[in-house]
C-alpha cells in the first residue's frame, strides 16, 4: 500500500497526494445526504413537503457529525505531532483513547435521540405536518449512529499514517452503496422517506465496517479499545484530544445550531416553503464547501507532522499552498453560484415555485463566500498546530457572536424579513473570517520564524 512521506519530498505534491483522494472521499461522502435529498425531492406529490421535513433533521446529522470529529479531528493532529516526534507508542495510545470516546458517545447520543426525538424535531422547527416525515426518518438515522460515527471519527487516523487512498475508498464503499440503495427502497420498495434513513444506515455500516478491518488488521499502527488498567493514564490524552478537537465540534455544532434558529425565523417571516429553500441553499453550501474542507484536511497531516518535526520551512510551504488551491477554488465556484444559480438549484428540486424562492435566496447566501476561505484556512492552521485556545475563539465568534444575533436583528429589527436571515452569513464571513485569518499571521508567523532561529 502506498503511503505519503511527510517528512521528505515536494510539500506541494504532498498535499496534492493527501488532498486529491480526500477530495473524491468527500465527494462521495457528500452523495449520503444529498442523494437522500435529491430522491425524496422527487417522490410523488409529496416531495416538497418531505424535502423541508428532511432538513429539518438536519442538526441531528450536524450534531452526531460534531462528536465524531470532536474525538477524531482532535485526536488525529496530536496522533501526527507524535508521529512526526517518533513516539510511536504515544501515538497508539492517542488513537485508541480517541476510538473508545466515540464509540462511548455515539452510544449515548444513540439513546438520547431516541427518546426525545419528537421534542428536538419541535425543538428545530417542525410543523405538525413536517413530523410526519420527519419523525420516522429521525428514528430510523439515529439506529445508525455508531457506525456513522466509527466512519467519520476514525479516518482521520487513515489519512494520518499516508493512507489516503484508502481513506478514500472507506467513504466510497458506504456512498456508492447509498447513491444504489436509495432509489431500491425509496421507490421500489415503496418506502418513501423512512427508505432513504434505511438506505444510509446500511451505508454507514458498510463503511464502517471498512474503516475497523483496516485500522486493525492492516495499518501500521493498529486500533483498539483502552484496556480498563489504560483508564487512567488515557485520560490526559483524553483532556488534549478533546480541547483540541473542540474549536471544530463547536464549529459544527454551531452550523447546526445556526440552522435551527434559521429554520425557526424563516418559518414566521417565510412559512414552511422556505424552510425546503433553506435545505436546498444548505445543500450546495455542502456541494461547494466538500473541496475546501478537502483541501483542509489534505493540508492538515502535513502541517501537524512537520510542526512536530520542528521544519518550519515546510509548514510555511504547506500554508501557502494550501490555501492558494482553497482561494483558487472558491472563486470559480463563486462565479458559478452567483452567475448560474438555477442550474445549482435544480438539482436538488424541479419545482418551479421552489427553485423561484431560491434564486435570491442563494444569491444572497453567498455574497461573501470567498471570506468564509480565510476562516477555513486561520481554524485548519490553529487546529493542526495545536492552537486551542484561537481555534476555539474563532468557532465561537463568527457563529454565536456575529450569525445568530444578526439571524433575529436583520428580519425582525430591519424588518428585513427572509433576506435578513440569508443576508447573515456574508456579514458573518467578512468579519468573523477576517479576524481569524489576521490574527493566524500574527500568530503564527514569528512562531515559525523564531523556530528557525532556534535550530
Amino acid at each position: 500500500m502506498k503511503r505519503i512521506d511527510f517528512e521528505n519530498g515536494s510539500v506541494t505534491q504532498n498535499i496534492f497526494a493527501a488532498a486529491l483522494p480526500m477530495l473524491v472521499a468527500q465527494i462521495l461522502n457528500l452523495l449520503y445526504n444529498i442523494v437522500d435529498r435529491i430522491y425524496i425531492a422527487r417522490i410523488p406529490h409529496i416531495g416538497t413537503a418531505a424535502l423541508g421535513a428532511v432538513g429539518l433533521c438536519f442538526p441531528l446529522v450536524v450534531i452526531i457529525t460534531a462528536f465524531a470529529n470532536l474525538f477524531g479531528s482532535g485526536g488525529a493532529p496530536l496522533f501526527s505531532i507524535s508521529r512526526g516526534q517518533k513516539r510511536n507508542k504515544q501515538a497508539v495510545h492517542i488513537m485508541n483513547t480517541s476510538f473508545t470516546m466515540v464509540c462511548f458517545s455515539a452510544v449515548v447520543l444513540m439513546l438520547i435521540g431516541l427518546l426525545f426525538a419528537h421534542p428536538l424535531l419541535v425543538l428545530f422547527g417542525a410543523s405538525k405536518d413536517a413530523l410526519v416525515y420527519a419523525f420516522p426518518y429521525m428514528m430510523i438515522y439515529l439506529i445508525g449512529t455508531l457506525p456513522s460515527m466509527i466512519a467519520i471519527g476514525m479516518n482521520p487516523f487513515i489519512n494520518a499514517q499516508g493512507y489516503s487512498t484508502i481513506g478514500m475508498f472507506s467513504v466510497a464503499i458506504g456512498a456508492v452503496a447509498n447513491l444504489l440503495l436509495d432509489p431500491f427502497f425509496i421507490f421500489v420498495l415503496g418506502f418513501g422517506v423512512r427508505g432513504a434513513a434505511i438506505a444510509t444506515v446500511i451505508s454507514q455500516c458498510l463503511s464502517a465496517s471498512f474503516v475497523l478491518f483496516f485500522l486493525t488488521k492492516k495499518a501500521e499502527l493498529k486500533v483498539r479499545f483502552l484496556h480498563k488498567n489504560e483508564l487512567s493514564e488515557s485520560l490526559g490524552y483524553a483532556k488534549n484530544i478533546i480541547s483540541l478537537g473542540t474549536a471544530g465540534f463547536i464549529m459544527q455544532l454551531t452550523n447546526g445550531l445556526v440552522s435551527i434558529v434559521c429554520n425557526n425565523v424563516l418559518s414566521v417571516t417565510g412559512g414552511d416553503i422556505y424552510i425546503s429553500v433553506m435545505t436546498i441553499v444548505s445543500s450546495v453550501r455542502q456541494l461547494v464547501e466538500t473541496p475546501i474542507y478537502a483541501m483542509n484536511e489534505g493540508g492538515s497531516p502535513i502541517l501537524s507532522y512537520n510542526y512536530g518535526a520542528r521544519r518550519p520551512a515546510r509548514v510555511r510551504k504547506a500554508m501557502i499552498v494550501m490555501s492558494a488551491m482553497i482561494l483558487c477554488y472558491t472563486a470559480v465556484m463563486w462565479s458559478v453560484i452567483i452567475f448560474a444559480p438555477g442550474a445549482l438549484i435544480r438539482v436538488f428540486s424541479s419545482d418551479p415555485s421552489l427553485v423561484k424562492d431560491s434564486v435570491p435566496a442563494l444569491n444572497q447566501y453567498f455574497a461573501a463566500f470567498i471570506f468564509m476561505d480565510l476562516q477555513y484556512i486561520g481554524q485548519t492552521v490553529f487546529k493542526s498546530l495545536n492552537k486551542k485556545k484561537h481555534a476555539i475563539f474563532f468557532s465561537l465568534l463568527r457563529k454565536v457572536f456575529i450569525v445568530i444575533p444578526l439571524t433575529y436583528f436583520m428580519p425582525y429589527v430591519l424588518h428585513m424579513g427572509t433576506s435578513g436571515v440569508f443576508l447573515a452569513e456574508p456579514v458573518s464571513n467578512v468579519i468573523g473570517g477576517g479576524f481569524c485569518f489576521i490574527t493566524m499571521l500574527c500568530t503564527v508567523l514569528p512562531e515559525l520564524r523564531r523556530m528557525d532561529n532556534c535550530d
